[in-house]
């Protein structure tokens, strides 16, 4: 690790220019987004940038010392890889702080081309160990690397001993029970990769209908889940539906909750955590305003006094309130067992 890496960088979600102005607005050190077609991993219709809102979230956020993060993080096909290419050359004309690829062949192209230009090793590059990590900095140039929600905090740690790669954790939002940027499992369903086509259970697939057994919810018609009228309908996923399975019907893969890793910000601090990443480009406005406001708070305490830093009941309460299920999990970063 490095003396001059930051140290504890909120960075946030934007899906939206309104998004990206809320993040700024409630205190992220910098955000992350994605233009609007399959070169990023949130292609959901209605998200995202076209050129004119782009460009004015730069100017928005840099003017205000905020960084721009610019995600290119599905893998290039073949007949469509001038479209990654021409999203690296924007970045690069735009002026973004970094970009954030999974694919090789897209870094070569980003270093090449535009030598100047910051990268970043996607999740999606599922990069758990600081020899893959040590690869791609001796290949590629990458700066940064954002780390799967798969290692406990101590297997971080480690990573961060060896190598002088910053590294960015994911802090709070929706968890992925696969291993991160190999997952197809939406695809059997829907005949889109989500690394291909840049999201899993894309919306053209999705469906919510009421019947007299409750609201059910599908994915290219096969049923995720039903829900009685005093259950919040969720976004129809396979990894998170309740499946009847040997006569029982319950979350059979994964319970929809969101990752908190807030109660571990000291620990985060001490061995050097270089930025805690908010999971949530398909989220509201509101919802960024929100999550951001409170993580700022959190992590302006745990650097005034790391040993005196308590979690505020309010924060823990507004979080509550925008997690999947009302409910938390510190995922793998805590296994008291190992």
């Amino acid at each position: 690790m490095s003396d001059t890496q930051p140290l504890l960088e909120l960075i946030c979600p934007a899906g939206s220019l309104p998004a990206l102005k809320a993040a700024v607005d409630h205190g992220a050190d910098g955000v992350y987004l994605g233009l609007k077609d399959n070169t990023n991993a949130r292609n959901f219709a209605g998200l995202n940038f076209d050129d004119k809102s782009l460009a004015e979230g730069i100017r928005y956020a840099q003017a205000r010392g905020r960084k721009v993060l610019m995600a290119l993080n599905t893998y290039p096909q073949p007949q469509t890889l001038k479209r990654w290419h021409a999203a690296v050359d924007k970045a690069a004309e735009l002026g973004v702080n970094a970009i954030i690829l999974a694919d090789p062949g897209l870094m070569a192209y980003a270093r090449k081309v535009h030598p100047e230009l910051r990268l970043h090793l996607s999740v999606q590059g599922s990069a758990t160990s600081y020899e893959a990590i040590h690869f791609y900095r001796e290949r590629f140039g990458i700066q940064r690397a954002v780390l799967p929600r798969v290692l406990s905090l101590a297997q971080v740690e480690n990573v961060i001993r060896n190598t002088p790669v910053e590294i960015e954790l994911f802090g709070f939002g929706g968890l992925c029970v696969m291993v991160e940027g190999r997952c197809l499992l939406s695809s059997y369903a829907c005949g889109d990769s989500p690394n291909t086509f840049g999201a899993c259970s894309p919306g053209h697939a999705v469906r919510w209908q009421q019947t007299p057994q409750g609201m059910e919810t599908r994915l290219n018609g096969i049923l995720i889940d039903r829900y009685a009228d005093h259950e919040k309908a969720g976004y129809p996923t396979l990894c998170k539906g309740r499946f009847a399975v040997q006569g029982e019907t319950y979350y059979a893969l994964e319970e929809p909750t969101s990752l908190n890793s807030m109660e571990m910000l000291p620990e985060m601090l001490k061995i050097g955590i270089a930025a805690i990443k908010i999971e949530g480009r398909q989220r509201s406005p509101a919802y960024v305003a929100q999550v951001t406001q409170v993580w700022r708070a959190a992590i302006d305490a745990v650097k005034r006094n790391v040993d005196a830093f308590q979690i505020q009941p309010h924060w823990t309460a507004q979080l509550t309130k925008v997690s999947e299920g009302s409910m938390h999990t510190l995922g793998a970063y805590n296994r008291p067992w190992k």
